[in-house]
């Protein structure tokens, strides 16, 4: 008996050692994929779109990226939610300021460790000016490249926005993950940004900058621009940018003026359906159209990230791209190809293509787009076909 006990004792199940408890859920990822989730769900239930088409055109305007690190991806929805989705028929000064005062951005944009050269922090440490959120602002936020700034403007809103960060784990500054005015680490002294001295000595020093941009003429028209080719062409028509940046110049920069403006004007009616959807942009219309609500991000996340706009993280602070070339590549057409197949796959089966033809497009649909979704050899196949048509590939 002891000898079969011994040898009991020696069997693989005995010898292997104990299996490692199960690893706590991770924060970061949890959040972030609720936050994806809560976006794509009310993205395919809102009855009318284009508010959410707003938050996704300002959202990528002031862009930061997931993909940053952990901060960021766990700020990512709430960056969103909390800085652009507010604002988006409000004024864009309230946007700018609420934007470049987020953890978020100032994560993004390394603010958080910038110091100004005379400040207390500064001389104490090697760490000094950090200009990259400074340079985005002026490049990327307002002004846009040639708005009439120079390097020296520059380095003076980033010796500004020197003391902007936020409260870390600790709480040492303020409630952890909010935005705090560091006076340590500011840059003190008057500061002369675009011919204006700014005097101050606080964070108002900074608000008054982002004011004064956000009223600039070269915000207007870098804006104006902006919108028309992400609403209406690559290349919008000149009279509907020169009208827009008008509106917004006059209603001191009022979004749902502008938006008003773009959905009033003859110009972005006329224009032919010439803008390709984007890869999120089509993954949406493709659950409005099929009537699914997502209950899991998954299936929405991979996708992008097979398309090559994964959410909340494109490759810079410029964002993603906004023209056709960009999403019209062969090898993206072919990858939209497979991704509608598998929608097609899983969803085809009750529902006719053709009715559905007639619900996105009616008189407008093609006679070569109806007779290709007339003679599929199946619904799966038909279906696939109209997502990856002209007619709903464009808009």
């Amino acid at each position: 008996m002891e000898a079969t006990s011994a040898n009991a004792a020696m069997t693989p199940e005995a010898t292997q050692p104990p299996k490692p408890a199960p690893q706590p859920p991770n924060v970061i990822q949890k959040t972030y994929r609720a936050e994806a989730l809560a976006r794509i769900q009310r993205a395919s239930i809102v009855e009318c779109g284009f508010v959410e088409r707003l938050v996704v055109f300002w959202s990528n305007h002031f862009c930061i990226s997931a993909g940053k690190g952990e901060p960021t991806r766990i700020w990512a929805g709430s960056f969103e939610r909390e800085a652009i989705r507010p604002y988006v028929l409000g004024r864009f000064g309230d946007m700018l300021k609420a934007v470049e005062q987020h953890p978020a951005m100032l994560f993004f944009l390394d603010n958080q460790q910038s110091l100004g050269p005379d400040s207390r922090a500064g001389q104490n440490r090697k760490r000094g000016l950090n200009e990259n959120l400074a340079r985005e602002i002026m490049e990327l936020h307002t002004l846009g490249v040639g708005g009439g700034y120079s390097q020296d403007d520059v380095t003076s809103l980033a010796n500004i926005i020197t003391g902007w960060t936020y409260a870390g784990r600790l709480g040492q500054l303020g409630a952890p993950g909010t935005f705090v005015f560091n006076a340590n680490a500011h840059q003190p002294g008057a500061q002369r940004v675009m011919g204006k001295i700014y005097d101050a000595s606080d964070v108002t020093q900074g608000e008054a900058v982002l004011a004064d941009l956000a009223r600039h003429p070269s915000t207007a028209k870098f804006i104006a621009g902006k919108f028309a080719r992400h609403f209406v062409a690559d290349d919008p028509p000149p009279a509907l940018v020169a009208r827009l940046a008008d509106v917004f110049a006059r209603t001191d920069g009022d979004l749902k003026a502008l938006a008003m403006a773009l959905v009033d004007s003859e110009d972005a009616w006329k224009a032919p359906l010439a803008k390709m959807r984007s890869p999120y942009e089509f993954l949406v219309a493709s659950g409005r159209l099929l009537a699914q609500i997502p209950n899991d991000p998954g299936r929405y996340l991979g996708a992008l990230n097979t398309l090559g706009q994964p959410l909340w993280a494109p490759a810079g602070p410029n964002g993603f791209p906004d023209s056709n070339a960009a999403w019209a590549a062969p090898e993206g057409m072919k990858l939209r190809l497979d991704i509608s197949a598998q929608i097609a796959s899983r969803l085809a089966d009750g529902i006719d293509p053709r009715d559905l033809l007639e619900l996105i497009a009616a008189d407008a649909a093609s006679s070569e787009t109806r007779r290709t979704i007339e003679r599929a050899e199946s619904r799966q196949q038909a279906l696939a076909l109209l997502l990856m048509s002209p007619e709903f590939q464009r808009r």
